[in-house]
């Protein structure tokens, strides 16, 4: 019997990338849903060429364009443009699996509702985990949710532990995470002031969303994975450690208390771990190129102080802190940088400013005890005004 999916963010780089390891096993999986912010003309496509029962877009403006070139071209989809319907298509009783791969804070709530129908979660969007955390995994736990991740890191991680969560904490020592280092792993933070968005958006191996690119110039794509995996694999932040691998091909490892270390290869292609997702526990085609032990050369690997700038990633030692911080530290932290890159990405603020504008926000928010989603989305709100006004500031 087919698997019926839903992808949330269906025209971005994993959205895409989940439909087509989908399209390579029409035997297996089946649309049921697509939702996506603006690209319309992109949606109509994968409309014409899935034919989803239902297609979302972000907004109304967006959602009576598509509805109306839907009709057009005489496709059967249905487009819903209720303010919920995201959640609808997450939470629908005829999903088997949801693909969460919406950027950013505005993917917790389908998040939710599709945990809390008790889908397999194919977590794409760390935000969810970050933002969520405790508030999330409750709604995991008591909706009876399969939660599976998508990000290569934690995908890698995933693969390399026992199959048993519950003997992970006695055999385990630590996780460590790989990173590339980005576009700027070999300059000094003085030479980053006046980077540009182009410049930062061009990661040496991974083809991705100019927001990720950007955290990942900064590095605080991997201060978000570190909380992640925090909340993914329940092992405390002091077993949780980063290497820089510029080659990308070591994904991540697990250490075990016997020294041993376990780790996950492969290209840097994200159809390799969408098509764990989709098919765990089995494994199919995934269309990434093969490894070429051959071909592959050297495989290097560096301490995230190297190069004698102890400070040149500081937004990566906000993921400890924030751990170790009252509940809320994380959304707040997050709300902070999407604020900030934001900014960097309409040539507002500078670089270098990104971290100065998170550490400020993080000293700035009040924070709570979040217990549920409106308690959450409240934190992220407070933390986006101050991010803005400190935005305002650092651009005048």
């Amino acid at each position: 019997m087919k698997q019926r999916i839903t992808v949330l963010g269906s025209t971005g780089s994993i959205g895409t990338s989940t439909l087509d390891v989908v399209a390579r096993h029409p035997e297996r999986f089946e649309v049921f849903a697509l939702s996506a912010a603006t690209q319309v003309d992109l949606m109509l496509a994968q409309c014409a060429r899935f034919t989803p029962r239902y297609a979302v877009m972000a907004s109304a403006e967006h959602g009576r364009v598509l509805q109306e070139k839907i009709k057009q071209n005489d496709l059967p989809t249905l487009v819903l443009q209720a303010p919920e319907a995201i959640e609808i298509i997450a939470s629908h009783a005829e999903v088997d699996m949801v693909m969460a791969a919406i950027v950013g804070a505005a993917g917790l709530a389908p998040c939710l509702a599709a945990a809390r129908a008790g889908k397999r979660l194919l977590l794409a969007n760390k935000e969810a985990l970050v933002v969520g955390g405790e508030v999330f995994l409750r709604a995991v736990r008591e909706g009876g949710a399969t939660l599976l991740p998508i990000d290569s890191e934690h995908s890698a991680i995933f693969q390399s532990l026992p199959e048993d969560p519950a003997t992970w904490s006695r055999r385990v020592e630590k996780i460590i995470l790989t990173a590339s280092g980005g576009p700027f792993r070999q300059r000094s933070p003085g030479s980053l002031r006046d980077v540009t968005p182009e410049q930062a958006c061009a990661h040496p191996n991974w083809v991705m969303g100019r927001k990720i690119s950007v955290d990942s110039a900064t590095m605080m794509n991997k201060a978000l994975e570190v909380i992640e995996a925090r909340y993914l694999f329940g092992l405390s932040p002091r077993q949780l450690d980063v290497v820089i691998h510029p080659q990308s091909i070591i994904h991540s490892m697990v250490q075990y208390r016997d020294t041993s270390v376990v780790a996950q290869l492969g290209t840097p292609d994200m159809r390799v771990p969408i098509a764990y997702g989709l098919a765990w526990p089995e494994r199919v085609e995934s269309g990434a190129a093969v490894l070429d032990f051959h071909a592959l050369g050297a495989m290097t690997f560096e301490s995230i102080d190297n190069h004698g700038h102890p400070e040149r990633f500081p937004g990566l030692r906000l993921a400890w802190e924030s751990l170790e911080a009252p509940a809320g530290t994380t959304a707040v932290l997050n709300a902070a940088n999407e604020v900030a890159v934001a900014a960097f990405l309409e040539r507002r603020i500078r670089f270098d400013q990104i971290h100065a504008l998170n550490l400020e926000t993080l000293s700035a928010v009040s924070l709570s005890n979040p217990d549920s989603l409106a308690d959450l989305l409240a934190l992220d709100a407070d933390a986006r005004a101050f991010a803005q006004q400190i935005a305002l500031r650092l651009a005048a």
